[in-house]
């Protein structure tokens, strides 16, 4: 199994350019399957859940072609096979979004319940609910969603929670629906936008993505469209929080500032020098950080999935600053690890208290999800001495070819067998 091996104290300096965001070119891919022609999908960052997206859909029978571009074609003309079994789907959780399409488009969808993260609950009810909103019959039996309609129609859908994948699960699947369809209580974040986007260039007519209400008004079908993937907000934030940890000088090209207003505040009240270009952000951390408390929230409030990498922030920082983790009950898993290395970090219940200390100590860690590698290997990068991190296939679903954009930055770091 591979790990990374990071030799620490080297401020990260440079420049590098941002990957397409993941969690928008996954449901985008997904949109194909309500199409019979050709959906044309630019910078699509190469990741694991990317390739996973990619083979689910291959074997419901959408061709696929890649070019050298980032540019992936897709065709979804027939999908004789609308089924997403549970060996492509045990690994992650947005194999979920084609749940909505599939249903849409051929009146039958038979989908594993889906895997991923280990970071706590995120039940499919909402899409469940939402769906039969709309007309469908949806059993649960064996670990599969069994649905079937033959024709979906408006519904006047209110969202328990705020949901990312169920706001997006359920607009897809009100562009083939007879009527209108509103959603109330709406995920709010750019991806949502994003796939609305794309939707709206494939011949959906969609109003208030974006906003807490969102109106699908249905069409007979869709067409092809070409759409640029919206760069990754994520891994923007993670490098930025690197370089600020790391007391470094980065320019990121690629990158929106106006997608992460919550983050940018936050590592300027850490002490970070900050510039933004209309596709560029700059940062300079000059002297040791000092602590800020966060809590996370849904967009446009700061991001669960910047929380850990802060976490790493504050433990180097100058003072003590609270954590509230409010999205999802179980994401303080790195904490253990980072108390591995020398952090001095107490969680009660959803909030963590942590005290900023000098420095600290290279160890053996081990990934236990997504953003939590994120935090280790900037852990990693901060520490004295030799870190190495194990069970780094987490960090490959979302952060494409991180290694060699942190040795672009003259991070010391290789990866082994």
């Amino acid at each position: 199994m591979q790990k990374l091996v990071i030799e620490g104290g080297s401020p990260l300096r440079g420049e590098i350019r941002i990957s397409g965001a993941k969690n928008a070119a996954l449901p985008i891919l997904c949109a194909t399957l309500l199409s019979r022609e050709t959906l044309h999908v630019e910078n699509v960052p190469h990741l694991k859940d990317v390739t996973t997206m990619l083979g689910l859909l291959a074997q419901m029978g959408v061709g696929i072609t890649l070019d050298s571009s980032q540019c992936v074609a897709l065709s979804g003309r027939e999908i004789p096979n609308p089924v997403a079994p549970y060996e492509l789907v045990k690994t992650m959780r947005a194999s979920i979004l084609v749940l909505g399409p599939l249903l849409a488009r051929t009146g039958r969808a038979s989908v594993s319940l889906p895997g991923g993260c280990a970071i706590g609950l995120r039940p499919v009810d909402l899409h469940i609910k939402g769906l039969q909103a709309m007309g469908a019959e949806i059993e649960v039996e064996n670990g599969y969603i069994k649905a079937s309609a033959s024709k979906l129609h408006g519904a006047r859908i209110c969202m328990d929670l705020v949901s990312v994948t169920g706001t997006e699960n359920l607009m897809m699947a009100a562009t083939l629906a007879s009527g209108v369809t509103v959603i109330e209580n709406a995920a709010r974040e750019p991806e949502v936008v994003d796939l609305a986007n794309c939707l709206t260039a494939m011949g959906a007519k969609i109003s208030g993505a974006g906003s807490d209400t969102i109106e699908i008004e249905g069409v007979d079908e869709l067409h092809g469209a070409r759409h640029r993937v919206m760069p990754d907000r994520i891994e923007s934030g993670t490098f930025l929080v690197a370089a600020a940890a790391s007391l470094g000088k980065i320019k990121l090209h690629g990158a929106r500032a106006d997608i992460l207003d919550a983050v940018l505040d936050k590592l300027s009240e850490s002490g970070a020098h900050i510039s933004t270009g209309e596709e560029s952000i700059f940062l300079e951390m000059r002297d040791r950080p000092k602590s800020v408390s966060i809590r996370t929230a849904p967009y446009p409030a700061f991001p669960t999935d910047m929380q850990a990498q802060f976490m790493v922030l504050n433990s180097v920082a100058e003072g003590s600053a609270l954590i509230t983790e409010t999205i999802f009950e179980n994401r303080f898993m790195h904490v253990q690890e980072l108390c591995r290395m020398g952090a001095h970090i107490e969680v009660e219940g959803n909030a963590a208290m942590v005290r900023g200390k000098e420095h600290l100590g290279g160890a053996t860690v081990m990934a236990t999800d997504l953003r939590a590698s994120a935090s280790l290997v900037i852990a990693g990068l901060v520490a004295r001495g030799e870190t190495t991190i194990e069970r780094i296939y987490h960090i490959d679903r979302g952060y494409e070819c991180i290694e060699e954009k942190l040795a672009q930055l003259g991070a010391k770091i290789r990866r082994m067998a």
